[in-house]
């Protein structure tokens, strides 16, 4: 992380696209990182980071679904605009932690 960089939430999810891995939120971006796991000890460790974007390129954020429930954003990159989909236990307080990280960001 980086200098004045703080966590602000973290979770274990799926990304449609992405596979399996941690999505992380801070004051300054969004990170999406692989993980791998072994079912013999049980043991779970953090892989490649596949995704890491700042809260300035996020456009657009919303959530989806009604049995399997997803927070989604949309975002500038070097490929293009690109749409991420997590499905993260709490759809509802992720959404309004990044519309506030986004706020709070811009606003510095």
């Amino acid at each position: 992380m980086e200098d004045g960089e703080k966590r602000l939430k973290q979770e274990d999810c799926n990304e449609d696209k992405l596979g399996a891995g941690i999505l992380t939120l801070t004051n300054k971006r969004l990170a999406f990182d692989k993980t791998k796991s072994r079912m013999m000890d049980f043991s779970k460790r953090f892989g490649d980071t596949v995704m890491d974007i700042s809260l300035n390129d996020v456009d657009k954020v919303w959530k989806e679904g009604r049995l399997i429930k997803k927070v989604c954003f949309t975002s500038k990159t070097k490929e293009g605009e690109q749409t991420y989909k997590f499905g993260v236990f709490n759809t509802k307080d992720w959404l309004k932690n990044i519309e506030n990280a986004i706020k709070e960001h811009k606003n510095q």
